[in-house]
């Protein structure tokens, strides 16, 4: 009886030291974090010198505005995490900057402050444990590719006589749409973790909307009289502040093209991601420590166990390092 008692416990030691890296990360499943970068938009406003293309060489990069927000993470397994995200997100475009003649002759400007929160799940298709090979694993690198679903509020404005003006409750074109849309964001990114609770990376993630009123132009020009205001005929059409001849001018009259309601629109943003990874207590480890706790000491006061130690047990641990 005593011989089983005694293999019993050796195996389940043994066992713990095993599985004690698997069991150590899982004591790190999330992180909280913040990041802030730029932003910019791809849609019917501004662009280069052919008409609306859904690539990004239309955009214009003199109309990159900023972007901000936090995140939690957490981590499903070593291959995939799912992350949260409240973000802030300003995009902005103008025709005047554009180097098409049609475009530019159309006259329009916006912008639009983005309140958004999703989710995605991330996918880490590399990964180097441990950087700098110190064999203690506190620092490590990870690149992932990330896909989700969420919410978006927005609401774009345009400088009139030096006042931002909300332009959706003008109707502009004649439509009522929503300042809610769904997103669905796309990613991709790396990070770098320092000694095991510090992470700091980049990301750049695209957002595909169902909504093409990012910049309140979609569709055609509507007839003046049919519009709730004088205002909302005056945004609608602003081709008579310019001060030069207009050659496309009748190409700004009711019934022609304003927009492309072919194509939603769609933003991204590039950003330093920061974050702090929380530290926590899985049921296992805290079973091992209630039966060795010198385990749990050790690895907090590893300082106490560099000489000699008088454990059974200490040189095994020793020669063992622990993956976090």
């Amino acid at each position: 009886m005593k011989k089983n008692k005694t293999f019993t416990r050796n195996l389940f030691f043994v066992s713990a030291v095993f599985f004690l890296p698997l069991i150590s990360s899982a004591q790190y499943f999330w992180d909280a974090g913040f990041h802030a970068g730029a932003s910019n938009y791809l849609g019917d406003m501004g662009g280069n010198q052919l008409t609306r293309r859904d690539f990004v060489s239309d955009m214009k990069l003199t109309q990159t505005r900023m972007s901000a927000g936090t995140f939690v993470r957490y981590r499903i397994n070593p291959m995939l995490s799912v992350q949260a995200d409240l973000n802030w997100t300003r995009i902005a475009g103008d025709d005047k900057l554009s180097s098409n003649p049609g475009r530019n002759g159309r006259n329009l400007s916006f912008r639009n402050d983005i309140f958004e929160m999703t989710a995605q799940a991330q996918y880490f298709f590399y990964e180097v444990n441990d950087l700098g090979h110190t064999y203690r694993y506190r620092n490590n690198f990870r690149a992932y590719v990330g896909l989700g679903v969420g919410a978006a509020y927005h609401n774009p404005k345009t400088l009139y006589d030096g006042n931002w003006v909300a332009l959706r409750p003008l109707e502009t074109e004649g439509n009522h749409y929503t300042t809610i849309t769904a997103v669905i964001p796309a990613s991709a990114g790396f990070y770098v973790t320092l000694n095991k609770h510090y992470r700091i990376g980049w990301n750049l993630t695209w957002r595909t909307t169902f909504t093409d009123y990012l910049d309140d132009v979609s569709t055609t020009y509507k007839d003046p009289s049919q519009l709730k205001s004088p205002l909302s005929a005056e945004l609608a059409n602003r081709t008579d502040e310019l001060n030069v001849t207009n050659a496309f001018a009748e190409n700004f009259t009711p019934g022609n093209k304003r927009g492309d309601p072919t194509h939603n629109d769609s933003y991204l943003t590039t950003s330093v991601d920061m974050s702090y990874v929380i530290r926590g207590r899985s049921a296992t480890f805290t079973h091992i420590d209630s039966r060795y706790p010198w385990i749990s000491d050790r690895q907090q006061h590893p300082s106490k166990y560099n000489g000699p130690s008088h454990h059974p047990h200490a040189l095994l641990i020793r020669k063992h390092r622990y993956h976090w």
